[in-house]
């Protein structure tokens, strides 16, 4: 069985300290151990809070992450204190779907990555944003196209 031991990982097995502002900084990762595959790592995080920018009052959703891993993967433990640093942040909730994709694409550089908010209704209307990705060039941006084009 293979440690995480050399991976450098500063948050795993540490005492936790969250940020009180938006933090990608804290987002780290190790190593995929299988490459050569594809498959799929999915993140159903159902406590997300996030602040109005325009009225200061919370906002709370469900987030999906789901990404088909390349040679980096996102550590769990500081993909959790990245989405908690998203509390006292003010964003719309369609900024806060496409911030979180962009900010894991940049991470891991994944194959394929796609990013669901579903948001709990304010003033009586759910907003539900999808933001997705494939890297360029490969059939992973076709499975973007088509993805995309089939959401609902």
């Amino acid at each position: 069985m293979k440690t995480r031991d050399k991976e450098g990982l500063k948050s795993l097995g540490k005492k936790t300290e969250y940020s009180q502002n938006y933090a990608p900084e804290v987002l780290e990762t190790f190593e995929n151990q299988h490459p050569d595959n594809d498959y799929w790592v999915r993140f159903n995080c159902p406590e997300f809070t996030t602040l109005c920018p325009i009225t200061g009052q919370p906002d709370f959703a469900e987030l999906r992450i789901s990404y088909i891993p390349d040679k980096r993967m996102v550590e769990s433990k500081s993909l959790k204190l990245y989405l908690f640093s998203f509390r006292n942040h003010g964003d719309f909730h369609e900024d806060c779907v496409n911030t979180i994709m962009k900010d894991l694409i940049a991470l891991m550089d994944p194959k394929y990555i796609e990013v669901t908010g579903f948001f709990t209704p304010r003033g009586g209307i759910s907003i539900y944003p999808y933001a997705n990705y494939g890297r360029p060039g490969t059939k992973y941006a076709a499975l973007a196209e088509q993805r995309f084009a089939v959401h609902e």
